[in-house]
């Protein structure tokens, strides 16, 4: 399974710190399969733990039944960087980070250590300050791994300057420039019964 771009293919990326580096930096893609003969995908959470992803959820979900019984599966995750101001509409853009990995997903064992490292990648600490999964919210859920092999991903890398005015046919006076896009956290606003207890580590963690 070989992963190479047909178009744009100067934004191929092969660094694998790099495609870590952004599914890191991300807590959500899209799970895409076809079902039959139809194509379904699906919004969903998931973690990198080493070389795979995890992905979890209802053993009810028909994506992830279909996946963990061998349909081909590809996982799509998005970063939007920075927007490209041109001289020109049509030469405007964005600055952004993309990879896709393609591959057969497997059922986890022990699941409720996979879905223990898919809770701490996301809130590290978290899972000491909460009771465990029971066996009853553990049979109710699927924990499957996707393996990131040598060739089954494809990273795009967009981080570039706008066009200059001679290249986009403008006038000089236009201002072109990129508009970088952030994510941060504001702070915890707690639940109406949780309004007197104090903010826990994990949380306190992420604005800090």
């Amino acid at each position: 399974m070989t992963s190479h771009l047909n178009r744009l293919s100067e934004y191929g990326v092969t660094d694998r710190s790099a495609l870590d580096a952004l599914l890191d930096s991300q807590w959500a893609g899209v799970l895409s399969t076809v079902v039959d003969g139809a194509p379904l995908a699906v919004p969903m959470l998931y973690a990198r733990d080493g070389d795979r992803v995890l992905l979890h959820g209802s053993t009810g979900a028909g994506a992830l039944r279909a996946v963990g019984a061998g349909a081909a599966a590809v996982l799509t995750v998005f970063a939007l960087d920075a927007l490209v101001v041109a001289p020109t509409t049509f030469e405007s853009s964005v600055n952004y980070r993309s990879a896709t990995i393609r591959g057969s997903l497997t059922a986890v064992d022990p699941k409720e250590a996979a879905l223990d490292v898919f809770s701490e990648t996301l809130l590290p600490g978290r899972t000491t300050e909460v009771r465990a999964s029971t066996r009853k919210e553990l049979a109710s859920t699927t924990a499957l791994s996707l393996p990131i092999g040598a060739d089954n991903w494809l990273l795009k890398v967009a981080a570039e300057w706008p066009a200059t005015p001679a290249e986009a046919g403008a006038e000089p006076d236009v201002w072109s420039g990129l508009v970088p896009v952030r994510t941060s956290y504001d702070p915890p606003v707690p639940a109406p019964w949780s309004a007197d207890l104090p903010v826990p580590p994990s949380v306190q963690r992420l604005t800090s």
